[in-house]
C-alpha cells in the first residue's frame, strides 16, 4: 500500500516542534527573555516569538503551499482564510504563564487542519524531551528518553464506581472545578500547567477529564484534539458540541471539556450548568 502522505507532514511537524522546543528550553534555562502583554491582556514572551519564527521558517521551507495560522502571527480575517482546505495551526508556546512562572509546564503545539478538522497533532514538552503525536486513523504515540509507545485513554474497570482523575490548572480554583462535577462520583485532582499537557495526560491515561473554563484559541486545541481522539477520547464544547476550526470570524474557543474513556457518560459526570458564565 502507498504511504499515507500525511506521515511525511507529520515528520515535518515533529521536527519543527522539537527544534523550536529546544530553543525555548535554552531560553527558559538561561532566564534571558522579555515578557509583554498583548491587547487581550494575555502574556507573551520573546521566547514565544522565537519559537514562532523557527516553526514558520521550517514549515514555509518544507511545505510552501500550506498556509499557516499561528497565535503569534497576524492571521487576517475569515474572508482571507475561508478558502483554506488545509493549513497548519500553531501555538509556539502553550502555557506562557507557566513558562514565565518557571513551573516547566509548557509545550509547543502544531496541528494540521483539513476541511476544518484536525488530522495531525504534535505536542512537544521541552523540559522532559517528550513528544506526543498522532495522525488521524493511525493512533496516538508518546516518545521520550524513557519510553516510546502507543498511548490510550484509561479504561475504567467499574465505570460507575471508579475514581475520576481531574486534571486542573495550577492557577484554577479546585472548588470552582468541583462545583461543576456530579456529587455522585469520587474524584482526585491532578494539578498541571498548559492545556495541551493536560490533554496529553488524558490521552496516555494519567487523568480522565479536564474542564477548560476561560479564554483559549483554536491553536490551543487543534493538536490536542487529534491526539486525544486517536487515543480513544474526545474534546467537545461544554454544551457537548464539536469544536470548530476556521469557521468563525473569531478564533476564540468556547469553554470545552477533554474526556477520556468513552464508556463513561460524561454528560452525567459534568453538570450541564458548566456552560453558564459565573
Amino acid at each position: 500500500m502507498p504511504e499515507d502522505p500525511r506521515q511525511a507532514l507529520l515528520e515535518i511537524a515533529k521536527d519543527a516542534a522539537i527544534k523550536a522546543g529546544k530553543e525555548v528550553l535554552r531560553i527558559y534555562d538561561s532566564g534571558d527573555f522579555k515578557s509583554y502583554e498583548k491587547e487581550d491582556e494575555s502574556p507573551v514572551t520573546s521566547a514565544d516569538y522565537k519559537a514562532n519564527e523557527i516553526i514558520l521558517a521550517l514549515l514555509h521551507e518544507q511545505t510552501p503551499d500550506i498556509p499557516i495560522m499561528s497565535e503569534e502571527s497576524n492571521n487576517g480575517t475569515l474572508a482571507d482564510r475561508q478558502h483554506w482546505q488545509r493549513y497548519w495551526l500553531i501555538d509556539p508556546i502553550d502555557g506562557t504563564q507557566e513558562f514565565i512562572a518557571r513551573s516547566g509546564d509548557y509545550a509547543v503545539n502544531i496541528a494540521l487542519i483539513e476541511n476544518n478538522e484536525p488530522v495531525l497533532g504534535v505536542i512537544y514538552w521541552p523540559p522532559g524531551e517528550t513528544l506526543y503525536y498522532a495522525s488521524k486513523g493511525h493512533g496516538a504515540f508518546k516518545s521520550s528518553p524513557l519510553e516510546s509507545k502507543q498511548i490510550f485513554v484509561r479504561e475504567f474497570d467499574e465505570p460507575a464506581e471508579d475514581v475520576v482523575v481531574i486534571a486542573i490548572s495550577r492557577r484554577q480554583s479546585r472548588e470552582k472545578v468541583m462545583s461543576r462535577m456530579s456529587s455522585e462520583r469520587t474524584y482526585q485532582t491532578l494539578p498541571l500547567g498548559s492545556c495541551s499537557l493536560k490533554a496529553c495526560f488524558i490521552a496516555e491515561g494519567k487523568a480522565d477529564v479536564f474542564l477548560r473554563i476561560g479564554v483559549t484559541g483554536e491553536w490551543d486545541t487543534g493538536a490536542s484534539q487529534c491526539i486525544v481522539e486517536e487515543a480513544g477520547g474526545k474534546i467537545l464544547s461544554v454544551d457537548f458540541a464539536p469544536l470548530t476550526y476556521n469557521q468563525r470570524n473569531s478564533t476564540e474557543n468556547p469553554d470545552f471539556i477533554v474526556m477520556g474513556d468513552k464508556q463513561i457518560n460524561w454528560t452525567d459526570v459534568v453538570k450541564a450548568e458548566i456552560g453558564k458564565k459565573k
